[in-house]
């Protein structure tokens, strides 16, 4: 499917892979809309501008249906031609040792208000037959996550999903892409609280390299990417042992205290 140059929308660009992501889309000359929850947003947009594209920045929660109306509405009907779902919060630390509201607040950013936004956008690139689509999902949704449990079974949920709506939309020229990184160096373990774990603290991959290597997979409509030689080897593995020693394994990398250990 060749694509002619229009906009791109891109979730959770403020910082990280997503603002990553975004330069990835204006460097190829897509005009933008990005949103993040921060007012960071702003700025993200005013140098994707100094790029030579238009990008409008909206600063909404993508966890509420209000935060994700207030970015489609900001479309005001134009046609999206890339969707980058990226938009997403990582929750470390014991299950029952976190507050419902940080356990809610993780769901609905990376389920609820994806698949609410995907919908609303996948229906019109359907009527227009066109567009491509990218999830940010995880290496992480392969693993029982211990002391990460919420957040790898809502990765679980993204991987599962993109592979899912790919396969209802093949007959169509609208392609779904999941991009599946593994540890990567930005703000996810300082917000999730995790710096004081051994993933938090050991060496990570460039947000930049895994974002190209995500925007090159949908651009060329491949069904789903793992960033990073090591994570493909991690997320093989995961595929064949039992899920007991996948859930110990976890819990060396993600409970608090491992990182002096």
């Amino acid at each position: 499917m060749a694509d002619e140059l229009g906009l791109a929308v891109v979730t959770g660009a403020s910082t990280g892979i997503g603002y990553e992501l975004a330069r990835c889309c204006a460097e190829a000359g897509y005009d933008l809309v990005v949103a993040a929850d921060e007012p960071e947003i702003a700025a993200a947009a005013g140098n994707f501008q100094a790029m030579g594209v238009n990008a409008e920045p909206v600063e909404a929660d993508l966890s509420t249906a209000e935060g994700v109306e207030k970015l489609y509405v900001t479309l005001a009907g134009r046609p999206v031609d890339l969707l980058l779902a990226n938009a997403g919060r990582g929750l470390g630390h014991a299950f029952l040792d976190q507050e419902v509201a940080d356990i809610r607040h993780v769901i609905d950013t990376n389920i609820t208000g994806t698949v609410l936004l995907v919908h609303r956008v996948g229906r019109d690139m359907r009527l227009r037959n066109r567009g491509r689509i990218l999830f940010t999902g995880s290496i992480a949704g392969f693993l029982p996550g211990s002391f990460q449990a919420v957040y790898n079974a809502t990765k679980a949920f993204v991987d599962s999903f993109s592979w899912a709506l790919r396969n209802e939309l093949k007959d169509t020229n609208i392609t779904v892409t999941c991009l599946m990184p593994g540890p990567t160096d930005t703000e996810f373990f300082e917000r999730a609280d995790m710096t004081d774990t051994k993933v938090g603290s050991e060496q990570k991959m460039d947000p930049a390299k895994v974002a190209r290597i995500g925007f090159d997979a949908m651009m060329k409509g491949e069904a789903g990417v793992v960033a990073g030689f090591s994570n493909k080897i991690q997320a093989a593995m995961a595929h064949l042992m039992p899920a007991s020693l996948l859930a110990e394994q976890h819990r060396k990398m993600a409970e608090p205290g491992t990182a002096k250990r």
